[in-house]
């Protein structure tokens, strides 16, 4: 029984879950059909919202193109325009070419008629001059020719003083244009270096504490004055004035040597041959020394260095040497310094322009004597020692006996004429001074009309008078220019000379 219940009761449960089972398909079926119905209506709302999406883009892609194909129909009604504009443009072009055409042929055909009436006048015209010429050459009694000749030559006199007022005028414009930075780099140079004045002479005087002295010096029967200038090579002058000896002789060298033993002879008070030559030889080893001192003290003081020990030597022996009364040494060091500056001033190397200028007269000093000029030979002695080709070139070209190479050469040869040439740096002999003057003068009266002539300011102006009935103003600066190119051809003078010519007119009465 209990079998019995229990399957009742599983079948009961299985009925009833048969049934829950067949409720929820019915319910979910149900569910269903209400999913697919409202799907199926917002699938219908989604088509009705698409629909009016696409008419109202179809709407807008068609106002676009209709705006589009607007817009080309204006731009081809406004190009058809201008095409039509254009057309009339050149139709109304073509039409005034024809009329230009047309009226430059009128214009071709008047300028012909024109220059057929052109070519008679000119017939005519030639016809009335050749009948003016027979009829001047008529009155004047000159051909042709001969009055041509005639005007020639008054348009020669004319254009000659013409040309020399011109001539003046671009010199004086050039000299003040052109020579400005010249004269600027001069006058610097100048400035920076200080000079000295010339004192040097061909004498000595060695100074005595008295009169006595002497007489040691003479020695018995004159022996050790004997002695003394054989082995100096310098002539002893013992005379009457007091307290003093005058030693004589070119070369400084042997001076110094002579005065320098005398001066160890005289405070020894050893005095006799032996002594002497001893003293002599000791004197002229001390001034080897201090000549190779000197010359690498200078080189020190320039800057300049690798210099040879040779041409170190000469550069000592330059200060033993003097030319016109100028001291070589200082000389070669002035124009050293000036050169340096000039150099530095144009933009060139101023050590190589230094050495160039401490060098350029040691062919002043030689240990020999050869029949060379000294530039020349101070060359020589550079290219012995391997100098530099131009440092050679600039002391063998600074008095224009070889041809100058480069810039140094110049340079050189302009700073040695402003050392020696300066107030003050050489002496002049008094006859050669006198002679130039005379020459100055006698060179200016050499030219017809000019009547008194005088060099003045030691001859840096020449002033020349001439008759004013003989010259007239035009050809008194052409004078002036002839004797200054004479002047600058002929003649050797300091630096430069100014020519001024006068003219005057005076009219004298008397009242009685």
């Amino acid at each position: 029984m209990l079998l019995i219940y229990i399957a009742i009761a599983v079948i009961a449960a299985a009925l009833g879950f048969c049934v829950a089972v067949v409720l929820q398909r019915k319910m979910a079926s149900s569910r269903a059909k209400l999913i697919i119905t409202e799907a199926e209506h917002e699938a219908e709302t989604l088509k009705q919202a698409k629909i009016m999406e696409g008419r109202e883009e179809a709407l807008k892609i068609t106002s676009e193109a209709d705006r589009q194909a607007a817009q080309r129909q204006s731009k081809m009604q406004s190009a058809e325009a201008k095409m039509k504009q254009r057309e009339l443009q050149l139709n109304q072009q073509q039409s005034e070419n024809q009329r230009s055409r047309n009226e430059l042929e009128a214009e071709r055909k008047n300028l012909e008629a024109l220059q057929s009436n052109l070519n008679i006048r000119q017939t005519e015209l030639d016809d009335l001059h050749q009948q003016a010429r027979g009829l001047l050459e008529h009155i004047s009694g000159l051909s042709s020719d001969e009055a041509r000749e005639k005007l020639i030559e008054n348009l020669k006199d004319e254009a000659k003083t013409a040309a020399a007022s011109y001539i003046n005028d671009i010199m004086d414009d050039a000299k003040m244009t052109a020579n400005k930075e010249a004269k600027r780099i001069v006058v610097q140079s100048i400035q920076r270096v200080a000079t000295e004045t010339a004192i040097e002479n061909s004498v000595t005087v060695f100074h005595i504490d008295s009169d006595e002295i002497k007489g040691r010096i003479i020695g018995r029967e004159g022996r050790n004055i004997r002695a003394l200038e054989a082995a100096t090579g310098i002539e002893i002058i013992v005379d009457d004035t007091p307290e003093a000896i005058v030693l004589s002789g070119f070369d400084p060298v042997r001076r110094e040597i002579a005065r320098l033993a005398l001066h160890q002879l005289v405070a020894d008070g050893r005095i006799h041959p032996a002594r002497i030559e001893e003293v002599v030889a000791k004197v002229k080893r001390q001034i080897e020394q201090e000549i190779i001192e000197t010359g690498q003290r200078t080189c020190i003081d320039l800057g300049i260095h690798g210099l040879h020990p040779e041409l170190i030597r000469l550069v000592g022996k330059m200060k033993y040497r003097s030319s016109y009364g100028q001291n070589l040494l200082q000389h070669s060091r002035e124009t050293a310094n000036l050169c340096a500056v000039m150099a530095s001033e144009l933009g060139l190397n101023p050590k190589k322009a230094r050495r160039a200028g401490l060098l350029h007269d040691i062919g002043k000093v030689p240990d020999e004597e050869p029949e060379l000029p000294h530039a020349l030979l101070g060359m020589k002695l550079a290219e012995k020692y391997k100098e530099k080709p131009e440092i050679c070139n600039a002391i063998g070209a600074h008095h224009d006996e070889i041809e100058q190479t480069s810039l140094l050469a110049p340079i050189v040869q302009v700073c040695d004429a402003i050392s020696g040439a300066r107030p003050g740096a050489r002496r002049e002999i008094v006859e050669a001074y006198i002679k130039r003057l005379n020459d100055l003068e006698q060179l200016a009266l050499s030219y017809p009309g000019v009547v008194k002539t005088y060099a003045i300011q030691a001859g840096r102006e020449l002033r020349v008078i001439v008759g004013a009935e003989k010259i007239d103003d035009a050809e008194t600066e052409k004078l002036s220019g002839e004797i200054a190119r004479r002047i600058q051809d002929e003649m050797t003078y300091p630096g430069q000379v100014k020519i001024t010519v006068i003219r005057e007119t005076r009219s004298v009465s008397f009242a009685k």
